[in-house]
């Protein structure tokens, strides 16, 4: 027999198949909090039922709790969640391309192309919407959950609820309480306001043959029949619901763990006589292995074997790192952005400059440190960021809705005024140097370009306080004579005697200094990708804003996945490697984007590389790139993944989707599918005439 165990955030499921994938087995429980325990019982009540003569022969594990109980059980086998729940999937439909799986608290969709999956979705922000709401109004009507789905069945006018957020859904339904709706029209409308919410906000499905024809749902809310009919109706198609729609992700386990049996093998898995002595206990501790300084909870077994949690990368586990050969462009560029070594400070006679390590300077930093050495200043840099850094500024920061690089600055500004620094730099820029003769503009975006502003005006009791002069002028930076010019009326301005031949020595130094830089990013993305070939590593193109270089703005992504062995490039390493076909459907103005939309079309001719996209909460201007991306890449057949991040630290839903691209392109690979290449990719995309009046903005 096969066993597979799903072990999810709040619940613990198993299932067991045959030879011939018949469920011989299952179980279902509440976790309260202790896999290990739920996992403990679950066996301890199979091998009680197990018929003499029967044993398993493999185990798979699946889930949040994958890895702790594949170590605290001897598991044989882990396997990412989505790539379990596609195996069960494909076995009740052969042949599916659309899956959606709505549980409790969270609600994922795949998309399956080539027998693989090329796109996921999860609800990230926000839960509302999913099956616990539901419960929640069923209980407040002293129905059951399977009452309350009954009464819903039988709507003839279900009320029209929307898709808001669930603190709205409240008041909604109360109003139409008091207009005469019916527990059944307000069970129906709940019910097609979760489909609403998956399908539109979630899945962002424009039309419903987006969904596909081959469609399974699964989860515990599919279990509710009006959901269930809700979607058909929605949908205006039939679709497929597992009659163990709650189990799915076990039975996905347990077909992997039959479909790599080995005849006359046995599984692993602790023996009977073993739970009786099995005993976990965990800690706490934080890693000293590099600058994360991830907080780690580690279990210890009673057979001396421990398993450690909460790590980015493989020196929290103990381990030797042991893919420190492995390319990482984020490493690289970091090292080469600000390893400049300053003048002494009797080698300064005109004393010190202080810049903030902070959003466009993760780009611009080797022209303002060349220009300020050559002139004779020491600069003076702030610290890697850090959550202690961040705190230091909380205080002044005047919007909650900016993007979590932006509050960071605060943190930055008041950690050189705390060092003492008495002069602080941070210019105002609004255009880029121009990089893509083709694009329409090169501007950088309104945070990147003004922040300063905000800084002067929130921060002005700071520097009066401690006597800190804080230049922060908008400035030429994309025109050298206009810019030499404004930094030498901005250092007499200072009293600094200073001539304009220096200056514009100064400058021209500086940007030599700055495109030595480009081309030195863009000859090692060049290395890394020759490497990872001959060694035969797949390529993961982390493209996103210079400031996601930022280990605290990043969360270590970039070595994560390096630990999972394949070789990290940046966007503006690859992006100049191939023309980039206009005009595309959007109004292309932003010098970061150009680089975005560039890279997705490098990768789209690359059979050894997929995107991953690095997005800010709060970031309004990068929102339009996201669906440009992914058009661009998926009309070259290639998978695209987009993460948004902002000061949370939770990387589990990351994990989830960094090692689910990982296992659809080895079974691209196995199944022979390779991007189609096209010598004119966006040709059937342009924005014709018609397209255009028939978009409101």
């Amino acid at each position: 027999l096969f066993l597979g165990i799903d072990a999810g955030s709040t619940t613990t499921k198993a299932a067991l198949i045959d030879k011939d994938q018949n469920l011989v087995y299952s179980y279902y429980r509440n976790n309260e909090g202790n896999p290990l325990e739920a996992t403990k019982e679950i066996l301890a009540d199979l091998y009680c039922q197990l018929p003499s003569g029967c044993w398993i022969g493999n185990t798979t594990v699946t889930g949040y709790g994958e890895g702790l109980i594949k170590a605290g059980f001897n598991a044989d086998y882990g396997i990412i969640e989505t790539m379990a729940h596609y195996k069960a999937a494909d076995e009740f439909l052969p042949g599916v391309d659309f899956i959606l799986d709505i549980g409790g608290q969270d609600m994922k969709c795949m998309k399956i192309k080539d027998g693989a999956i090329y796109h996921i979705m999860l609800n990230e922000a926000c839960s509302s919407g999913c099956g616990s709401f539901i419960e929640t109004y069923a209980k407040s009507v002293d129905m059951k959950v399977e009452d309350f789905a009954k009464v819903g069945l039988f709507s003839q006018n279900p009320v029209d609820l929307g898709t808001r957020c669930t603190v709205f859904m409240n008041s909604m339904v109360k109003q139409a309480q008091k207009e005469g709706a019916t527990i059944g029209d307000i069970a129906a409308g709940l019910s097609y306001s979760v489909i609403k919410n998956a399908l539109y906000k979630v899945i962002k499905l424009r039309n419903p043959e987006e969904a596909g024809d081959k469609i399974v749902v699964q989860g515990g809310t599919f279990l509710n029949e009006s959901v269930l009919r809700a979607i058909e109706k929605v949908l205006g198609k039939d679709v497929v619901r597992p009659d163990i729609a709650g189990i799915m992700g076990a039975y996905g386990c347990a077909l992997n763990s039959l479909s790599n049996w080995q005849e006359g093998h046995r599984s692993s898995i602790l023996h009977a006589e073993d739970l009786l002595t099995f005993e976990a206990g965990s800690s706490n501790a934080r890693c000293a292995g590099c600058e994360n300084r991830c907080m780690l909870t580690i279990t210890r077994f009673n057979d001396g074997s421990r398993y450690i949690t909460g790590n980015r990368c493989e020196k929290g586990e103990g381990k030797k790192d042991i893919h420190r050969d492995l390319p990482n462009l984020y490493e690289y560029k970091l090292h080469r952005l600000f390893d400049y070594k300053p003048l002494g400070a009797k080698e300064a006679p005109r004393g010190n400059v202080a810049i903030p390590r902070v959003l466009n300077m993760y780009e611009d930093y080797p022209f303002w440190f060349t220009f300020f050495t050559k002139m004779g200043y020491r600069v003076v840099l702030s610290p890697m960021s850090s959550k202690e850094l961040y705190e230091k500024g909380i205080d002044t920061i005047s919007s909650d809705t900016a993007c979590y690089p932006a509050k960071m600055v605060h943190g930055h500004i008041k950690t050189l005024v705390d060092m003492g620094e008495k002069w602080i730099f941070y210019p105002c820029i609004n255009y880029e140097q121009k990089e893509d003769p083709e694009a329409p503009n090169h501007y950088n975006c309104p945070i990147v370009a003004t922040y300063p502003e905000v800084i002067a005006n929130n921060m002005d009791e700071v520097f009066r306080e401690n006597h800190v002069e804080f230049t922060h002028d908008f400035l030429p930076y994309d025109d050298d004579k206009r810019l030499a010019e404004r930094l030498y009326e901005l250092l007499r301005a200072r009293g600094e005697i200073v001539v304009k031949a220096d200056v514009r020595t100064a400058v021209e130094a500086a940007r030599k200094e700055q495109e030595a830089f480009k081309k030195d990013v863009e000859a090692e993305g060049r290395r890394a990708i020759e490497y990872a070939r001959e060694h035969n590593k797949k390529i993961i193109v982390l493209s996103g804003r210079p400031y996601h270089l930022d280990t605290e703005i990043n969360h270590g992504i970039d070595k994560m996945i390096v630990s999972y062995d394949m070789a990290v490039v940046s966007e503006d390493s690859i992006c100049n490697m191939e023309h980039l076909p206009r005009p595309i459907r959007v109004l292309d103005q932003w010098v970061y984007h150009s680089r975005l939309y560039k890279a997705a079309n490098v990768v789209g001719t690359m059979d050894d590389a997929e995107l991953v996209q690095l997005n800010s909460f709060g970031c309004g201007v990068d929102a339009v790139t996201t669906d440009e991306v992914e058009e661009i890449l998926e009309n070259s057949g290639k998978l695209y993944t987009v993460l948004k991040i902002d000061e949370g630290t939770n990387l589990g839903a990351i994990r989830i989707r960094i090692r689910s691209l990982k296992a659809a392109m080895e079974e691209r690979e196995k199944n022979h599918v390779m991007p189609h290449h096209s010598e004119k990719p966006f040709e059937r995309k342009l924005f014709t005439k018609e397209m255009r009046d028939s978009y409101t903005i």
